[in-house]
């Protein structure tokens, strides 16, 4: 794990890349990182989160300065540009219910090759996907999500990559940082090693790669 300076980032998200973002409604959101994606306008990202946030606000900054190409959200609801670019044909949204994208997140990160679940039987949801069917009951096949980059936002970290979280900021964070490729995170504060309690770790750092520096 190594603690870098925000201006790194240009170095470790791409082009092009896919990257899965914290956050409910910006809540949870490593705003500082997103910032200094939209200065160095990295841009066809294709973004994996709970939701677009608002136009001023978290993922929607990004959606705004027109940097995503796709977006693979649970709703789009609060951010009227994601609806105006989809609308336009020029941002593919793809909508996930969702229970199923936290399963889908979770089950790239622990190696396996989707879920069933019965959510979406009979609806739109089901075109495309394959259909199981266990004793009688009709499942849909989801596959897994990972991305290259997971942008994380932590309340406290230590030394070593150790996270601690802000009550409900914490919602998918945990998921993202098992399912993608390099775990970058934008903390509050860093503490001594050996001062967090272990039970309230819940990221450890042996999956965190980057900790974007607190400025002083």
């Amino acid at each position: 794990m190594k603690i870098i300076d925000i201006s790194e980032i240009k170095n470790l998200i791409k082009e092009g890349s896919t990257i899965m973002i914290g956050g409910f409604l910006g809540v949870g959101t490593p705003e500082k990182i997103i910032d200094e994606i939209i200065k160095n306008k990295i841009k066809n990202l294709t973004v994996i989160a709970n939701d677009t946030a608002f136009e001023d606000k978290g993922i929607g900054k990004l959606v705004k300065n027109k940097l995503c190409k796709k977006v693979i959200v649970s709703h789009i609801g609060t951010n009227p540009e994601t609806q105006r670019q989809m609308i336009e044909g020029t941002l593919q949204v793809e909508l996930v219910p969702q229970g199923t994208l936290a399963e889908r997140i979770r089950a790239g990160g622990v190696g396996l090759g989707g879920i069933l679940t019965p959510t979406g039987v009979g609806t739109i949801v089901e075109e495309g996907k394959q259909i199981i069917e266990i004793e009688g009951k009709k499942y849909l096949l989801e596959l897994p999500l990972r991305a290259d980059v997971a942008l994380i936002k932590a309340k406290k970290a230590d030394y070593i990559g150790n996270l601690v979280f802000n009550l409900t900021a914490e919602n998918f964070n945990p998921l993202m940082a098992l399912s993608a490729n390099t775990v970058i995170v934008e903390v509050e504060e860093i503490v001594p090693t050996g001062s967090l309690s272990p039970n309230e770790i819940k990221i450890p750092g042996v999956v965190v790669d980057y900790i974007v520096g607190v400025e002083k």
